[in-house]
């Protein structure tokens, strides 16, 4: 097949190359031709003889390759001269990009099904002794180790490791556990915490009355979840549930001031209060701890005990009153002289927002009021003398 296919390609070599039609010229023969043609090749297996001039003349390896390459079909004639390029190879931002997409995947499915919470003990790297000494560095409190990790342990603890052990069955004389729970701890850090707190705001707001103080200490006795939460007092606490319900982390916070009590004494224990209880104050307002019914009753109470004569609303300005947004101001009068002025979307509420501005007022518990003073620690408390005392 090799041999038909170039026999055809030195046919059309020979046409093209051939004299004009007007030459009759008799065909010479092959010696004649390779003699007049210096160079040429002679081909005597084909029949006639076929001659090639030097400038077309192919070499046996050429022929070969030509002809491997008719047998390979169309398809190797059409394929692009270019050789195919590489696959991109992945840049630097590329790699960013992937990275922060499967950062973000991560994301999202941690928020639709977070990982149950874990203890830190049972996380590696973990010693608890090294834990209780670095707490008391870390508030920058001295401890009595000992009383620290008991205010550490509650009693639902105790219970729960003693019916593990009567599970496993252990002798009933090894299964008590010889640990002190917190109680003892707790009643003194609570007693001595809610007396300091209402020595602190009696003496920062004299003329708020008993029940805004107790309600202020009840916020601020309340708000220590969020506290201790922050101290890492829930990483330490001995607990048969975890997380650690509000109350047992309530009860070991206390606790641990009970325990800070017994070790530094009551002067530090006041302004550990002072530094991470009264703080939780911070941008409140006075009403929404202290849920008062009837603002004006009170005020009026407040009134007469000053000896100043009932208030009196006015309506001072009002706008959009005929709109399903309307805005009215009331003012409230003593003596012909305006003491307090406030909005609300009826007379009625602007009336009662008033008497709580006049309220706040006269407890010097207002917006614009001086920030609490942290820099001069206060001495002589009466709590500290009623803890001493007793």
């Amino acid at each position: 097949m090799a041999r038909e296919g170039f026999m055809e390609k030195q046919l059309f070599v020979e046409e093209n190359t051939a004299a004009p039609p007007t030459a009759c010229w008799p065909r010479p023969g092959p010696a004649r031709l390779s003699a007049r043609i210096p160079g040429a090749t002679c081909y005597r297996d084909t029949d006639p003889p076929l001659f090639l001039p030097p400038s077309v003349a192919f070499s046996p390896a050429m022929a070969s390759g030509l002809g491997r390459l008719l047998l390979q079909g169309p398809r190797c004639l059409l394929a692009p001269v270019a050789p195919a390029l590489a696959p991109p190879v992945r840049g630097l931002k590329t790699f960013r990009a992937a990275v922060r997409f499967q950062k973000e995947l991560e994301r999202r499915r941690l928020l639709r099904n977070p990982p149950p919470p874990v203890r830190r003990s049972e996380k590696p790297n973990w010693d608890y002794h090294a834990e209780i000494q670095a707490f008391g560095h870390r508030l920058q409190e001295t401890f009595s180790l000992d009383l620290l990790k008991t205010a550490f342990v509650n009693s639902c603890y105790i219970k729960s490791e003693e019916a593990k052990r009567q599970k496993l069955g252990v002798e009933k004389e090894a299964v008590l556990l010889n640990i002190k729970d917190n109680q003892e701890l707790f009643e003194q850090g609570s007693s001595f915490s809610k007396a300091c707190l209402t020595q602190f705001l009696e003496n920062e707001f004299p003329d708020l009355p008993i029940e805004g103080v107790q309600s202020l200490v009840d916020f601020l006795t309340g708000s220590v979840c969020h506290v201790a939460r922050n101290l890492a007092v829930e990483q330490l606490t001995l607990s048969a549930e975890f997380p650690v319900p509000p109350t047992v982390l309530q009860q070991t916070f206390f606790a641990v001031i009970g325990a800070l009590l017994q070790s530094s004494g009551p002067g530090r224990t006041a302004l550990f209060i002072r530094d991470f209880l009264i703080t939780q104050l911070t941008g409140k307002e006075l009403f929404e701890i202290w849920k008062v019914v009837n603002p004006m009753g009170l005020l009026v109470e407040e009134l007469k005990k000053r000896n100043i004569s009932a208030p009196e609303p006015r309506l001072t300005r009002q706008s959009g009153s005929t709109t399903a947004v309307p805005l009215y101001f009331v003012g409230l009068y003593c003596d012909k002289k305006l003491l307090a002025e406030g909005p609300g979307e009826t007379v009625l509420v602007a009336e009662e927002e008033a008497a709580r501005v006049a309220l706040r007022k006269l407890y010097g518990f207002t917006e614009n009021r001086r920030p609490w003073d942290y820099s001069k620690p206060k001495r002589n408390f009466r709590a500290v003398k009623t803890i001493t005392a007793s």
